[in-house]
């Protein structure tokens, strides 16, 4: 499987083969639509001139970055708080993984190892930890012991709840009817 996901294809093309570049898509996915999380990394090459690593984004200014996620249009909603966020997941990968984003996935013996690692860096929970590691197995075959166990219902073969799961318009719709009908539950339930 690649990346096929409903934003230009040279943002397509750099999740496909850079890590990096799946790793801030997952960062920055929550509170604005899935495309312009995916889009961001490739966004955020352009105005860098060049695909950053994960050593140069925790070595950056700080204040510079977050100047470069808030130049218009912003990288997110709120280009600061992800600004930092972004850096502090990149110091994780510098220093715990020899800058190598890969890293954080490539030796994980099992799923349950798989989400630990993903569940400790900074602004991920559960369900981000999940989908991350359902995407992994689905788009990038990043399949240790036990990983879909480990993603919860988003591991689950033809599920449609994620960007894991999201290879064609019709897999974007199914996602997007999951969501909506997951927040109506959610907001009826709270009423109740």
């Amino acid at each position: 499987m690649t990346f096929s996901l409903p934003v230009p294809a040279e943002a397509n093309d750099l999740l496909n083969r850079d890590p990096l570049a799946v790793t801030l898509g997952i960062v920055l996915d929550q509170q604005i639509t899935l495309e312009k999380a995916f889009t961001s990394p490739w966004v955020l090459a352009q105005r860098l001139g060049h695909e950053p690593t994960a050593t140069e984004i925790a070595d950056f200014d700080a204040e510079r970055l977050i100047a470069i996620f808030a130049e218009p249009p912003a990288l997110h909603r709120f280009p600061k708080a992800m600004a930092v966020r972004a850096q502090e997941v990149c110091r994780i990968i510098a220093d715990q993984y020899d800058g190598e984003p890969a890293n954080l996935w490539r030796d994980a013996k099992t799923g349950a190892e798989l989400y630990r690692r993903i569940l400790a860096l900074p602004g991920f929970g559960k369900q981000k930890a999940q989908i991350f590691v359902a995407l992994l197995g689905k788009l990038y075959d990043v399949r240790p012991e036990g990983w879909r166990e480990a993603a919860g219902g988003y591991g689950e073969e033809g599920s449609y709840r994620s960007v894991a799961d999201i290879v064609d318009a019709d897999s974007l719709a199914r996602v997007r009817a999951y969501k909506k009908q997951a927040k109506a539950e959610a907001k009826a339930a709270k009423e109740a």
